[in-house]
């Protein structure tokens, strides 16, 4: 029997409740004493963010009557404020139709307006839109986007609800460290605020991640750790989804009876809620559980009334659960032919969608057994085929496609490239000797003319070719100067950005060193006035925690000041001058951390600068034997050209564009390819023969060099015997692909 380590994840939304009830009361006493109806218009927004946590019904109702009241009096911040959280709730109820529908409104309403405050809502709400049928890679790009947004205005508590819907998606795809890592990002910004609202939403979901890795012991710690929280604070919907999951737990570690008490609970409450996925999946979880004691009679009933109940919340991953448990439940009666069904109808709920975990890949298998014991090999054997796909990458579907695209299209494409550059050799070659053969003819000429004229012309000649040899000598001279003088400014410039690059990332360390080293003098200050004191008034038990607090800070600054040194380090390896020797290197890490090197290093220079960074990194991609620190300038200034190029397009285009660069990774057929793609104003078809040439450029003088391609060409083509392709759109953007063999 499979455990669904993913039955409840728990998306979140722009406030988190805390003693419903009270805060509502609260804010129905503030609408009754607001001076005008736009204040009433705001605090009703708040209201409705509040209730979505008791009854999603009644907070459809109160969001429609609002979005109705600023139409009235023509308040667009507050019609756009209320369809973003009538659109929150929406979602919640499987109603993703009416959910874009308002999203599109509020968004053609905020095109109009200045309000930077809802746009981040509306990007976090159309990634959780997204997020909820299961459509991630839409999900982690509005996600991005209200990321961007929320850092810009500072806005932290944002900026860690969108970090952990991030998180959450990545965890759906099974992408468990990218999902810890942000994750514990949000962790670290409730610590900071003090928040356990959102301490309990962001434990419920580490569980959920480490059951995901089987680390019983971390989730069930981490499980309880979000109950305690969500009934301090009654958090009902914490509750349903810590109830949820700890059925789904419990099923794991075959406490049956636990499993079924849990997953009962958390049906009542999300019933009691109007969360018809939560409802649904909690009761299959239940179903499950007498299916596992032999009781199947009741696991079917239940489990029918599970399928009603999803098929109502119109949720892709909520129908796949029920029905497939349905199947499960049949399969343990040996009930081939009755399961089937089932399993397909769940099979056909995800065709949309891009979810493939390996509780899908589980399922593929069981169907697979049905209809081997039914006598239907041939599907047998597909369905077996897929659940191994599956296996072996959890994002089967992509991955296939991808791979099959790249077999097609790299011989013809290498063909090609071969085929190109013996030409513009040979026609390199043929210019060369006219050339040579013109510059004789001219000389010969030029001899015979010296000799015609006689002995007194051949010296005033001479004389003339000793000036000329000076003036070309002292050209070449002057020319290495400068080609010195501009790869040396190229090289400075590259040190400046690396440098901004590394400081961003050691700040967030170094504020740690910085407060823990205020609150250490301050309690030093305490700890000596308490020494001062006279032995009958000294209070010991005070200085003895004092010392105690003053150790473990001290503790705390090592540790921060460690992780300095370490991303100091870290970052400073591949850029040092090394042997230029090939050894095994993480292509995948010097790709992730040079994009962020050169946009940290953008911004340095422009505060206002903003892109959407993505990075689609085959995880499978084995070490590659290259000159690290060739790479690190490679990939740099793949990456400077693209920054650059997508903040001029946005200078020139406002704010109806929003700015992309993408980097990705794969392996085939002996080589491994890495993509740098962005969203900029492309390269015109004149100039995409010449970008390769040393000291062409299209910046404006004093802003490029144009050896930066150049460079790049002689390290990945006659350092690593690779290949550079250009794919341009001009007006659409630029895509540089470097090809590297493994061997």
């Amino acid at each position: 029997m499979k455990n669904f380590a993913l039955i409840g994840v728990l998306l979140l939304f722009s406030c988190f409740a805390y003693s419903q009830n009270k805060k509502i009361d609260s804010l129905d006493r503030l609408i009754a004493k607001a001076a005008s109806d736009t204040q009433k218009i705001n605090l009703t927004i708040s209201k409705i963010r509040i209730v979505a946590n008791i009854n999603l019904d009644s907070a459809i109702a109160l969001a429609n009557k609002t979005i109705e009241k600023a139409k009235q009096i023509n308040y667009k911040k507050g019609e756009a404020g209320a369809r973003i959280a009538l659109a929150s709730n929406y979602c919640f109820k499987g109603a993703y139709s009416a959910a874009k529908e308002n999203l599109d409104v509020s968004k053609q309403i905020l095109s109009q307006i200045s309000d930077p405050v809802a746009v981040g809502k509306m990007n976090k709400i159309y990634g959780i839109m997204y997020s909820m049928q299961n459509k991630f890679d839409s999900a982690h790009l509005f996600f991005q986007r209200g990321i961007a947004a929320a850092t810009a205005i500072n806005d932290k508590v944002m900026l860690s609800e969108i970090l952990q819907n991030n998180a959450i998606a990545y965890q759906q795809q099974s992408n468990f460290p990218q999902a810890l890592l942000y994750y514990q990002k949000a962790l670290g910004i409730a610590a900071q605020l003090n928040d356990e609202e959102t301490e309990a939403y962001v434990y419920l979901n580490i569980a959920i991640t480490y059951q995901s890795i089987d680390d019983y012991l971390r989730a069930e710690q981490s499980y309880l750790k979000a109950a305690g929280l969500a009934k301090k604070l009654d958090l009902k919907n914490v509750l349903a989804y810590t109830y949820s999951n700890l059925s789904s737990f419990y099923e794991g570690t075959k406490k049956f009876k636990d499993q079924y008490d849990f997953g009962m609970k958390a049906a009542l409450l999300g019933k009691q809620m109007g969360d018809e996925g939560i409802e649904a999946s909690s009761l299959s979880r239940a179903a499950l559980a007498l299916s596992s004691q032999n009781k199947f009679d009741d696991a079917e009933k239940l489990n029918r009334q599970s399928m009603a109940v999803a098929d109502a919340s119109k949720q892709p991953y909520n129908i796949y659960q029920a029905y497939s448990d349905m199947g499960i439940i049949l399969r343990a009666q040996k009930k081939y032919n009755e399961a089937i069904p089932y399993f397909e109808k769940a099979f056909r709920s995800l065709t949309k969608s891009d979810l493939y975990t390996k509780e899908v890949g589980s399922t593929y298998a069981d169907l697979s057994e049905c209809y081997e014991k039914t006598g239907d090999y041939n599907k047998a054997l597909a369905n077996y085929k897929i659940s191994a796909k599956i296996a072996d990458s959890v994002r089967g579907r992509e991955n296939i496609k991808k791979a099959t695209e790249l077999t097609m299209n790299y011989d013809f494409e290498k063909k090609q490239q071969i085929t190109k550059f013996e030409e513009q050799k040979q026609n390199d070659l043929a210019k060369t000797r006219q050339i040579a053969l013109s510059i004789g003819l001219v000389l010969t000429l030029i001899l015979a003319g010296v000799a015609l004229n006689g002995f007194k012309n051949k010296r005033r000649a001479n004389l003339q070719l000793q000036h000329q040899k000076e003036k070309v000598e002292s050209t070449l001279t002057e020319l290495k100067s400068t080609q010195n003088q501009l790869i040396q400014s190229a090289k400075m410039a590259s040190l400046g950005e690396l440098t901004a690059g590394i400081a961003h990332e050691i700040q967030n360390p170094l504020n740690f060193v910085n407060n823990f080293s205020e609150v250490n003098r301050e309690m030093l200050e305490e700890l000596k006035a308490e020494s001062k004191k006279p032995n009958a008034e000294r209070d010991q038990q005070l200085e003895i925690e004092l010392i105690n607090d003053l150790i473990g800070n001290e503790a705390k600054i090592n540790l921060h000041g460690k992780r300095a040194d370490a991303i100091v380090k870290g970052m400073l390896q591949h850029s040092q001058s090394g042997t230029g020797t090939k050894e095994p290197t993480n292509i995948n890490a010097l790709a992730d951390e040079c994009m962020r090197l050169a946009y940290h290093g953008i911004r340095a220079k422009d505060k206002s600068f903003n892109a959407d960074l993505i990075t689609r990194l085959d995880k499978a991609l084995p070490l590659v034997n290259v000159i690290p620190q060739d790479m690190v300038r490679v990939m740099l200034n793949l990456f400077n050209n693209a920054f650059y190029a997508v903040n001029q397009k946005a200078k020139t285009n406002g704010n109806g564009y929003q700015p992309e660069v993408a980097v990705s990774t794969s392996s085939v057929d002996g080589h491994i390819s890495i993509s740098v793609k962005d969203n900029g104003n492309g390269i015109p078809d004149a100039i995409k023969e010449k970008i390769m040439q040393p000291f062409f450029t299209t910046k404006p003088t004093g802003e490029g060099t144009g050896l930066g391609l150049s460079l790049t060409y002689d390290m990945v083509v006659k350092g690593h015997g690779g290949g550079i392709q250009v794919n341009s759109v001009e007006g659409e953007g630029s895509e540089f692909i470097i090809s590297l063999p493994l061997n």
